[in-house]
């Protein structure tokens, strides 16, 4: 009888032992096991949101891309608009520039001619006086004239 009372005896006390362990270590185990359940799930809850966070970033960084990069198109296109103004402006300007030095060169010539044509004008009428001077100082003759008026021609 001795494995009766001892069976009794040892179920008493694990009976004893299942109650102090659920009174005792039962609780604080699975209140640790229910906080760290409910860390993993806010981490995966936060994972999952910083996962969506991510792609609406991702988006809008795509979406500010494609903007930056229509207004650098922009950009260029009005920087060579610009600039293919600047050089027509420029030729423009060359244009005027030269037409006024053409415009200067050629008044400058004309002056020339017109100096050069009162020099010789006056060229001419002191050839023609001293022609005359000739002609009175020799006696009139026709042959002595035409041959004065020969010389002045050749001297003209």
């Amino acid at each position: 009888m001795s494995i009766n009372a001892t069976l009794f005896a040892q179920m008493i006390v694990f009976a004893i032992l299942v109650m102090f362990t659920m009174k005792f270590v039962w609780p604080p185990i699975a209140k640790a096991l229910d906080e760290r359940a409910t860390k993993i799930t806010e981490g995966l809850a936060a994972a999952e949101k910083a996962k969506q966070e991510l792609a609406v970033a991702n988006q809008r960084v795509e979406a500010e891309l494609n903007q930056s990069r229509d207004e650098s198109a922009a950009r260029l296109a009005d920087a060579e608009r610009r600039a293919q103004t600047l050089v027509e402006d420029a030729k423009g300007r060359a244009s005027e520039e030269a037409a006024k030095i053409i415009a200067a060169a050629r008044a400058e010539a004309e002056a020339e001619v017109h100096k050069v044509r009162e020099g010789l004008r006056d060229e001419v009428a002191n050839l023609a006086v001293k022609g005359a001077e000739q002609i009175l100082r020799r006696e009139v003759n026709a042959t002595v004239h035409a041959e004065l008026l020969s010389q002045l021609k050749a001297q003209l």
